[in-house]
Parts: C-alpha cells; sequence; structure tokens
C-alpha cells in the first residue's frame, strides 16, 4: 500500500459536487505538487487528508505524525517567534532546533519579537519553521511561499528541500516554479475535481 492514498475519494458540500471519484498516491520519501484551478477541490484534499472532513466515498490512507503549513499563519500573535516554534516541540527537548530553523529563515533577530510585530512575509516565515520543527512522517504544504518575495523565497524553499530531504511531502501551490525548485512530481486537477490525464 501506498503512504499516502486516495482511492475513488468523492466529496459533496450540500448540492456541490467538489470531488468526484480522485485517486491518487503519494509513496514514501516523494514530493508530489498537487496544481490546478481555484475551486478544483485541492484545499478539499487538505481537509480530508487531515481528517478535518469526512469523505463520501472512498477510501484514504494517510499516517497519523501530520505536520502542515496552511494557507493561513494560524500563529499565536501575542506569542514571539521563538514561542511559536517551540510550542510543536516536546517541553523536554531543547529550543536549539527551533532557533536553528528560524535562523536559517533569517529571523535570528527576532526570536523575542511578539509575531504581531512582524511584517506579513516574517509571520509567514516564521508559520512555515513551525512546522518543519514539528516531527513528523508526512508535510503537507499549502500555498505555503505565498507572501514571501522573490529572493526571500528562493532561499527559503532551497532551505525547506534540504531540511526536509527524505521526507514525504504534498506541495499545493499555483507556482510551477515553487514546484520544480523543491524537486516535485506534478498532479494536476481538473476544474471538476479528477486528475487530469
Amino acid at each position: 500500500m501506498s503512504f499516502v492514498s486516495f482511492e475513488k475519494v468523492s466529496k459533496s458540500f450540500g448540492e456541490k459536487s467538489v470531488l468526484k471519484e480522485l485517486s491518487f498516491s503519494i509513496e514514501k520519501g516523494q514530493v508530489v505538487c498537487i496544481m490546478g484551478p481555484s475551486g478544483c477541490g485541492k484545499t478539499t484534499v487538505v481537509n480530508l487528508l487531515l481528517g478535518l472532513i469526512k469523505p463520501d466515498s472512498g477510501t484514504i490512507n494517510a499516517p497519523e505524525k501530520v505536520s502542515v503549513v496552511f494557507q493561513e499563519d494560524r500563529l499565536f500573535e501575542e506569542f514571539s517567534a521563538l514561542s511559536n516554534v517551540a510550542a510543536v516541540v516536546p517541553k523536554t527537548e531543547s529550543k536549539d532546533k527551533c532557533v536553528a530553523i528560524l535562523e536559517a529563515m533569517d529571523l535570528g533577530s527576532e526570536l523575542k519579537t511578539p509575531v504581531a510585530k512582524l511584517s506579513g512575509g516574517m509571520q509567514r516565515r516564521v508559520a512555515i519553521a513551525r512546522a518543519l520543527a514539528t516531527e513528523a512522517d508526512f508535510f503537507i504544504l499549502d500555498e505555503p511561499f505565498k507572501g514571501l518575495d522573490e529572493n526571500t523565497k528562493d532561499d527559503v524553499i532551497e532551505f525547506v528541500r534540504g531540511y526536509l530531504r527524505g521526507k514525504t511531502i504534498l506541495l499545493i501551490t499555483h507556482q510551477t516554479d515553487e514546484a520544480e525548485k523543491l524537486g516535485a512530481d506534478m498532479v494536476y486537477m481538473e476544474k471538476d475535481g479528477r486528475i487530469k490525464p
């Protein structure tokens, strides 16, 4: 069995059919990118993988230890950058890993700054750092690099690729260059929630 799989998964919300017998798989250690037009069901795929919603039919297989970069930052705004990242690390562990990740994201000078006082791009990097610090078998990156300027984005992608080397990753993005830089295999979704042949 594949490490992550959708087998003929369908999902509707009221009268609106979002996914129709969607099937795809991700092998352990593979990086897969789902691309498709807005409204084709990409975020629904994420919510199904996380168990936030249930499929109407079909089978989903995913590991239990999952880390996510959501489209929204979902940070504790009154907490510092370091405290936000450390929140996902067991209290028995050193914060050195959290500091190292934030420094790699060029946030070393902002460790103790409340995230509410950081720029939007900095907050995005804190959200990415938090996901990387989580001990997980599967990483879901949903539009992870939006809001980053091109130079910063390239640096962050390079770090993410190296840091997660060998891990299983699902990337969702509209940007082909992001998928290419992460070395992702492409899956294209149609507007009707099917995989493009």
